[in-house]
């Protein structure tokens, strides 16, 4: 197995829409019969956008020319608070390892290439909405459960 991480361009972008589908169908349970159209048209806007304007990162894993998974950052600014001052935050989304390709450490490190992303532009806010299986990933990270949401302290 070699293993490739790549930060997504906008070459990626049918990838990463591709990949965003696929990500929604089974956090969801959705099969192929439910018509995504416009999620995809969607997702395909907000990455372009995103992408231009760094408001968004993502990797891309690949075995070789299989993809193997992903993940993506997206970075906002909400009111300032005393504990965030800044306002900037980041959430975490779009987490995906191809079955064939779990419990290999990959979604681990796809995370911490994006935890990094956020403390590189000093963010210490990071967020994400955590599916049953992600879980126990995000916890031996450090992240710490809230009610639906789970967060990097500081």
């Amino acid at each position: 197995m070699a293993l490739s991480y790549k930060r997504a361009t906008l070459d990626d972008l049918e990838m990463l829409t591709e990949t965003r589908i696929e990500v929604l169908r089974a956090a969801n349970n959705l099969d192929g019969s439910v018509d995504m159209t416009e999620v995809k048209k969607q997702s395909y806007d907000y990455y372009k956008k995103a992408l231009s304007d760094e408001t968004h990162i993502a990797y891309l894993v690949f075995d070789e020319n299989v993809f193997a998974g992903a993940g993506g950052i997206s970075f906002f600014r909400v009111m300032p608070t005393f504990h965030n001052p800044t306002g900037t935050k980041a959430y975490i989304m779009n987490m995906y390892t191809q079955p064939d390709y779990r419990r290999k450490g990959i979604a681990y490190k796809i995370l911490d290439f994006l935890v990094s992303e956020a403390k590189e532009k000093g963010i210490s806010a990071i967020s994400l909405e955590a599916t049953r299986m992600g879980r126990p990933l995000y916890e031996k990270y450090g992240f710490i459960k809230m009610n639906d949401e789970m967060e990097l302290p500081g």
